[in-house]
């Protein structure tokens, strides 16, 4: 419960019904306006990928997924994405995207070992995308660009809120700060790496902090990143300022993804050599997967923002801790 954080005289300008219906609103509008802004077509996903496949994002390398079999293939053990990270660059080599184009998906999926709190559930829902690029293209400078036409649809969003619900104002700044994950630590040394987010966030508004998964000149590393899918000189986090919690919220994880070197050399890194021997690492490895860029977008925590609930459980159907459940109920706080 001291993960709990209730606002002082917190009270939701909208009521359930009215939030379901903005909820449907701003999903509609950021995603038609993200496939437009990074030439993006949806595809549906799946729910589950064979464990063998070595398919399912393994995060930061310590979460269990949720698995299960089937009366038909009861020796085959399927599991419960975590996110789409790899399979959408399985099915941008499937569908034959070109360069410049990709693909966005509705992705579901549990993420049993969260800590629940007003921004963490064991439900996710996000908008999962992936685009192919050529090797020119894997640069810091190219990662910024697409970060900012990315960012440039949260403003879109952030004004086509303040139009339609006047009870909400403009928050955003116009243009998103960049910052690396060591600049952010030299910044702030005695602060823990989240810590060190939400001061710099609570100054800039909106920043992308890059190149995460390598350990700091403190000997840690930002934050845990599984080896085998971004590049960590070359991924970062959206992160935007939430005046009701006065807190940094993560909008998107994302980045230039491995290439045959980079997951060579960060699986070497995590001891992770193992990982060759599943089907989509031994195609990367072998240069037979296009190279992209890709991330995930958060759908509940930007209903959250948008709509400055103090809970994603207002803007989420989802299982919360009981103690969480009374404490929210007391404090007018509906959890759907």
């Amino acid at each position: 419960m001291e993960r709990l954080i209730i606002p002082d005289g917190y009270k939701s300008s909208l009521d359930v019904v009215k939030t379901q219906k903005a909820i449907k609103e701003i999903k509609d509008f950021f995603q038609t306006n993200l496939a437009y802004a990074l030439n993006l077509s949806r595809v549906s996903a799946p729910l589950f990928v064979k464990r063998s496949s070595g398919l399912n994002d393994n995060l930061s390398g310590v979460e269990r997924p949720v698995s299960f079999n089937t009366l038909e293939e009861q020796d085959s053990e399927l599991e419960i994405v975590q996110s789409l990270a790899k399979w959408k660059r399985m099915a941008l080599l499937k569908y034959d995207f070109k360069p410049n184009t990709g693909l966005y998906a509705d992705m579901n999926a549990i993420r049993r070992d969260e800590i629940c709190d007003n921004t963490h559930s064991y439900y996710v829902d996000q908008w999962d995308w992936e685009k192919v690029i050529t090797k020119d293209m894997r640069t810091m400078e190219y990662l910024e660009m697409v970060v900012k036409k990315i960012y440039g649809v949260f403003v879109q969003t952030d004004d086509f809120i303040a139009y339609h619900y006047p009870q909400y104002s403009h928050f955003l700044p116009p243009e998103i700060s960049f910052i690396t994950s060591q600049e952010l630590y030299d910044l702030y040394p005695n602060l823990t790496s989240e810590e060190r987010e939400n001061a710099y966030v609570k100054e800039k508004g909106a920043i992308f902090v890059s190149q995460i998964g390598h350990k700091l000149s403190s000997g840690k590393p930002h934050d845990g990143r599984a080896p085998d899918y971004d590049d960590w000189n070359l991924n970062g986090d959206i992160i935007i300022y939430n005046p009701i919690l006065d807190s940094g919220l993560e909008m998107s994880s994302m980045g230039i993804r491995v290439d045959p070197s980079s997951l060579i050399r960060q699986l070497k890194e995590k001891n992770e050599m193992r990982r060759l021997e599943l089907e989509y690492h031994s195609m990367l490895a072998d240069g037979k997967l296009p190279l992209t860029i890709g991330g995930g977008i958060g759908q509940s925590r930007m209903c959250m923002l948008f709509m400055q609930k103090a809970h994603i459980g207002e803007v989420q159907a989802s299982i919360w801790p009981e103690t969480m459940m009374r404490a929210c109920e007391n404090a007018g706080i509906h959890l759907l």
